[in-house]
């Protein structure tokens, strides 16, 4: 039992197939499944050369390349422990995992890691070997060696080790909103049993024909287990090396699958409906006319029912004015995309629906090996992360918490006996920390991250994350994140699209020297008063944000403000940005 025993079975089944695809020197080229055994071989026997043995960790830090899944597929059939490491991790994030996994082997992808890695490689107990993917990089050190130079020689001989369900495959460090990483111990049980009731779950009709382009850091769960999961059932993965080229990506790779977070589809949704209604009159005429057809034939979709002939004709013009060209942009032939890692609203699943572009809505956590529960094929319920996989249960616990059992849960947290037992119940219920809700047809529903929640001076409890992805959908809204625990009201940090808020600034001709210039011009406050007024609108008072602060920059990963994940770090921006709020407080005084 090896979740590696798939090269074997698909190089058997599909020799010549392509199976793994990248992007050189401009040119996307691919390895086929006879290929992929034969590197992964050479790489895992130059492992064991290198003094792998089982159970030894060997860490990956890179960005989504060839060689991350090769090295992991190879760390994992000689029976050793594949750890991954953001490419955007800090050199001091980097050390503090190859302190606690006692790393004598390491994958580094661009020059970025390689540097990272050298300032700490004296200070390191352990690393000894660094194995480098990019060739352009100039090795420094006698025990750096090009991926490629490095594998050489090996054979391609390759004998996949015999594993327990319950043996370690692989330890992700969580990226962490608060509080230092802890590396989720999963096992090669978590990943196979979740293969097989994500296939009974779905019931995919020749999966092998599936092209999944791997957008997402592979160092995430959500993207590593569903990247491994494709290769399973014999599909063709590409990597998308720099996600800020994902729009170029998807027309060149016209993937029919992709797993990505919700910003994406809210980016997507704004920017068309910003063109829509900066159209003429009978293109917004001819849009929203699309629009209703395509959400009636949706929801006829959704309840399984057969649209009438009118329906159809109706359906069919549309795709063609109007959804074949939205659908172009992302490549043409997506048809099945999981979303997870934060919540999306029901109006943009909707949204996407009516497009004829079916987002997948799941919840799900590194420590339950990404999927818990995710929308069925059909009766889905918008607003609800939808029903749980076979083998997997939850329930609301005390305080609403969400505990999951099942298949996916970890082993627990490498070498924190204590925080490993403080997420379990007595009776084996991992606690997610996720405030939830159950609807009358079994469908999750997420509130919020229970340490999220706010209760204001006067007593009035607040869940931000809705109010957050109210604001986020907007065309003009970056980031957001709300204020108000212990406050007497509600205030917000917005940062701008800089993108559309510069176009704005053209349009009422602004002259500016600078972003924080612009986010202090009066026009450009008021601008955005209106737009938090009318996004709000529907929202109780108490819940309202009554004073706002537009940033002039990004909240930053470098700078600990986001996780690589793109989840905003509260904690660590309420306290930098404290005197601002403060501020905030005292002009609504």
């Amino acid at each position: 039992m090896n979740y590696t025993n798939l090269l074997s079975e698909n190089s058997g089944k599909f020799p010549q197939k392509p199976c793994l695809s990248y992007k050189e020197n401009g040119t996307w080229k691919s390895y086929n499944w006879t290929e992929l055994k034969a590197i992964v071989a050479q790489t895992a026997n130059a492992l064991k050369n290198s003094g792998v043995k089982i159970d030894d960790n060997v860490a990956i830090y890179s960005e989504n390349i060839a060689e991350w899944i090769i090295f992991d597929l190879a760390i994992v059939s000689i029976g050793a422990v594949s750890i991954p490491i953001y490419a955007t991790s800090t050199a001091t994030q980097a050390k503090y995992i190859l302190d606690e996994a006692e790393i004598k082997v390491i994958l580094t992808g661009s020059q970025v890691q390689y540097k990272n890695i050298i300032s700490i490689y004296g200070e390191s107990e352990f690393l000894e070997t660094i194995i480098v993917a990019d060739k352009n990089v100039e090795l420094i050190t006698d025990r750096s060696y090009y991926f490629k130079n490095w594998i050489k020689d090996q054979s391609t001989y390759l004998e996949i080790t015999y594993r327990k369900l319950n043996d370690l495959a692989t330890i992700i460090y969580t990226s962490g909103t608060t509080g230092e990483p802890k590396g989720v111990m999963l096992t090669h049980g978590n990943f196979l049993k979740g293969f097989e009731s994500h296939l009974e779950f779905f019931k995919f009709k020749n999966p092998e024909n599936e092209h999944s382009l791997s957008f997402l850091p592979l160092s995430h769960v959500f993207e590593r287990i569903w990247a491994i999961f494709m290769l399973h059932v014999g599909a063709q993965i590409y990597m998308s090396e720099n996600p800020k080229q994902i729009a170029d990506t998807l027309k060149e790779v016209r993937p029919t699958m992709m797993c990505s977070v919700p910003r994406l589809y809210q980016k997507i949704q704004a920017g068309i409906m910003d063109k829509i209604n900066n159209s003429s009159a009978i293109k917004q005429k001819i849009f929203y006319w699309a629009l209703r057809t395509g959400m009636r034939y949706s929801e006829n979709r959704r309840t399984d029912l057969k649209p009438d002939f009118i329906l159809k004709l109706k359906h069919k013009l549309a795709e063609k004015l109007v959804f074949s060209k939205i659908k172009a942009q992302m490549g043409g032939r997506l048809w099945f995309m999981p979303v997870g890692g934060a919540a999306l609203s029901a109006e943009i699943t909707q949204f996407f629906d009516a497009l004829g572009i079916h987002l997948i809505i799941g919840y799900g956590l590194t420590e339950t090996s990404a999927t818990v529960t995710c929308f069925p094929n059909k009766n889905y319920v918008y607003g609800t992360c939808g029903k749980p996989l076979s083998g997997v249960e939850f329930e609301i616990g005390p305080n609403d918490e969400i505990l999951v059992k099942g298949h996916g849960v970890m082993k627990g947290y490498y070498k924190k006996p204590e925080a490993t037992a403080e997420v379990f119940t007595h009776d084996g219920w991992f606690k997610t920390g996720d405030s939830g809700k159950i609807d009358p047809s079994g469908n999750l529903i997420i509130v919020d991250r229970i340490k999220d929640l706010m209760k204001t001076s006067t007593g009035k409890y607040i869940t931000p994350q809705p109010i957050e992805n109210l604001l986020t959908n907007d065309n003009y809204i970056q980031q957001a994140i709300i204020i108000g625990d212990n406050k007497p009201f509600v205030t917000a940090l917005l940062v701008p699209d800089f993108d559309a808020l510069k176009k704005l600034a053209i349009k009422l001709e602004l002259k500016f020297e600078s972003l924080e210039e612009l986010v202090n011009i009066d026009k450009i406050r008021e601008f955005y008063s209106e737009k938090v007024n009318s996004l709000q609108k529907n929202l109780s008072s108490f819940e309202k944000i009554k004073n706002f602060k537009l940033l002039p920059g990004e909240f930053n990963m470098d700078l600990g403000e986001i996780t690589p994940t793109l989840k905003i770090k509260r904690n660590i921006v309420l306290q930098k940005f404290s005197e601002i709020i403060e501020d905030m407080y005292k002009e609504k005084k």
